[in-house]
């Protein structure tokens, strides 16, 4: 069954450091938008080509999955930004909010540290189809370090925001899961 959370979106308050990862993760989430925007019109634009035209579709199908993936990827921070993540905030709930302080920083520690494994080994990939020259095995041949290209931005991104939201948990800008002390 599905409840309302009281958690909200992340706290920058005054601080310079917070309000900058906000921005960068807001316009993350637009241009996650933007592709998502993007895949709907190339597939509306597939269908028209294949059943009003009767003609193959060479490029289509393979730019929607790369944009539905790197928007995806990109819109990482965006939604961690939000709190729109899956979580279950019952057990923060029963805390007390020296232990849920203590809780949210184990917790956004290890997130960061693996998300930071994450981003050197997507850097790593990347740099490899970049260097490499490897391109996609299809009629289109995509150079593949374009799609590619998403692991390490996305995923850097969020790095940053959670980066951002230990910070203001430490410095006390924001509370521990977004929620307010009974």
């Amino acid at each position: 069954m599905a409840g309302h959370s009281t958690a909200a979106v992340a706290h920058a308050g005054s601080n310079p450091f917070l309000r900058f990862v906000a921005a960068i993760s807001t316009v993350a989430g637009w241009c996650s938008a933007a592709m998502i925007v993007v895949a709907v019109v190339v597939t509306c634009q597939m269908i028209f080509v294949r059943l009003v035209l009767n003609a193959s579709t060479v490029w289509q199908t393979e730019t929607v999955i790369y944009l539905v993936i790197a928007a995806t990827l990109v819109g990482l921070p965006y939604v961690q930004r939000l709190r729109g993540h899956v979580n279950v905030d019952l057990f923060p709930l029963w805390l007390s909010p020296r232990a849920r302080f203590v809780l949210a920083c184990i917790t956004l520690s290890l997130s960061i540290l693996v998300m930071a494994m994450m981003l050197f080994y997507g850097f790593e990939f990347w740099y490899l189809a970049w260097s490499k020259g490897w391109t996609s095995d299809t009629v289109w041949g995509v150079r593949l370090w374009i799609p590619y290209l998403s692991i390490p931005v996305g995923i850097g991104l969020l790095l940053l925001q959670l980066t951002a939201d230990l910070y203001a948990v430490l410095t006390g800008i924001d509370k521990p899961f977004g929620l307010e002390d009974k």
